[in-house]
């Protein structure tokens, strides 16, 4: 009599929750299947809130909104500020804030805190987890800052500036456990989550 090999179990859905290109550029570097969806929640910190505070609460609520839609899948959510004299830099969204960021970051040491919430949908299961990575910044000049501001124009970054891109020219060290964090999602952290979670990386 024969026995058939127990089946293998069904691989975990996995979502990421944002739409941004340079997340989901990153999480394709797993080499494992994933989709994207776009949260749908209101960023606006709470009075008092402290903005690595921040960070953590929106990469879980954005993970929990697509969670509470999708509770067959595992949901990464992340959320990035840049933290200078416990004041929040945010997205500009457009030139002239962005000059005056650079402006008052030049010669500067910035935290760019990466925020990382993996939920699974059916249990309620989270994991979190923040990372600090400390940009120092070259002494810019004004002609610089708006050469480069006119050349890149990363108004929808956090800080004003790209670190995959040219603003990597802006910058004079970085210090932090994961490269990957400065761009938006720290795969080190990810990867143990997921493992954590029960997803085979090398399946």
């Amino acid at each position: 009599m024969s026995h058939s090999a127990p089946a293998s179990p069904a691989p975990q859905r996995l979502i990421l929750a944002s739409t941004s290109p340079y997340r989901r550029e990153l999480l394709s570097r797993l080499q494992i299947p994933f989709e994207t969806i776009s949260p749908e929640v209101d960023e606006t910190p709470l009075p008092g809130e402290a903005p690595e505070a921040l960070a953590l609460r929106l990469s879980e609520a954005k993970a929990r909104a697509v969670a509470e839609r999708h509770p067959d899948a595992l949901v990464i959510g992340s959320d990035q500020v840049a933290v200078l004299d416990g004041a929040i830099f945010g997205k500009p969204g457009g030139h002239e804030k962005a000059v005056r960021q650079l402006q008052t970051m030049r010669g500067r040491t910035v935290n760019f805190f990466t925020g990382l919430a993996l939920v699974h949908g059916a249990s309620g299961h989270r994991q979190i987890e923040g990372i600090p990575t400390l940009v120092t910044f070259r002494h810019l000049t004004d002609d610089e800052i708006h050469n480069y501001l006119r050349r890149e124009q990363p108004y929808n970054c956090a800080g004003s500036a790209k670190s995959e891109g040219l603003g990597i020219a802006l910058l004079e060290k970085m210090e932090g456990s994961d490269p990957n964090a400065l761009i938006g999602l720290p795969l080190i952290a990810l990867c143990s989550m997921l493992r954590n979670a029960g997803v085979s990386l090398f399946a």
